[in-house]
């Protein structure tokens, strides 16, 4: 008689082992399975972190001295290599990252440097105040000459213009002169109409009567010293021989 108890047994443990290795493979792939899923999440999560981090940097620049903004201020960001200026206005705005170090910078103001703070959300707005930044330099005398005595001796030899006549003011403004230059200068407009009215009132009274001489009329006799004084009737008297 056949003892057939060691086969079954064979048969039995083969069956067990089987199944334990069926076991342990497939807990192993489902760790493989979700190890998969959870790198490709967490991926999907690290694509999406830079933009979390954008945020939109905006602000107006002022000096101390006004309360206006100043235009032409450079907004830079050293690490990155980019950065804007301000505009008319002294408004800026572009997107940085969160922590990132920006510098403000214009001439004739000092330079400020900053953090973006990581705490204030997707939109940070600030207002932005430059100090004058005041250089002063020693004071230097320049001279064209080499000396004091020699520019002392050029100011003095030098000729001003018009100096013959500055001259000869006391020539010019002299009693005789501005005398002769009063008798030879030619009556007004008021004085032409006042004389006009004059003979044309004169002319209405004596319409009727024999004309006379009008020996009281200043201008008449103005006149006639005039024409003595320029030679006009020894002209008249030229003219005739």
């Amino acid at each position: 008689m056949v003892n057939l108890y060691p086969t079954f047994y064979i048969y039995k443990e083969k069956e067990i082992l089987i199944k334990s290795v069926y076991k342990y493979y497939t807990i192993l792939l489902t760790v493989l399975l979700v190890g998969a899923l959870s790198q490709k999440s967490l991926a999907q999560d690290t694509k999406e972190d830079p933009y979390q981090d954008v945020v939109q940097f905006s602000g107006v620049v002022i000096g101390n001295d006004s309360i206006n903004g100043v235009p032409g201020v450079h907004i830079y960001v050293p690490a990155a290599g980019r950065g804007t200026t301000t505009n008319a206005y002294g408004y800026f705005s572009l997107p940085l990252l969160k922590g990132d170090s920006v510098v403000v910078s214009a001439i004739g103001y000092e330079k400020r440097s900053f953090i973006v703070p990581s705490d204030r959300g997707n939109s940070v707005s600030v207002v932005v105040e430059l100090e004058s930044d005041t250089t002063y330099l020693e004071e230097i005398q320049i001279f064209p000459y080499p000396t004091e005595e020699l520019f002392k001796e050029a100011i003095l030899a030098l000729k001003l213009p018009y100096a013959d006549e500055l001259n000869n003011i006391d020539e010019l403004l002299n009693s005789d002169v501005l005398e002769r230059a009063y008798w030879q200068l030619e009556p007004s407009a008021s004085a032409n109409h006042r004389y006009f009215t004059e003979q044309q009132f004169r002319a209405t009274q004596t319409r009727f009567q024999i004309p006379g001489l009008s020996l009281l009329d200043p201008i008449a006799w103005s006149k006639f010293i005039k024409s003595i004084k320029n030679g006009d009737l020894k002209r008249k008297r030229k003219k005739k021989n």
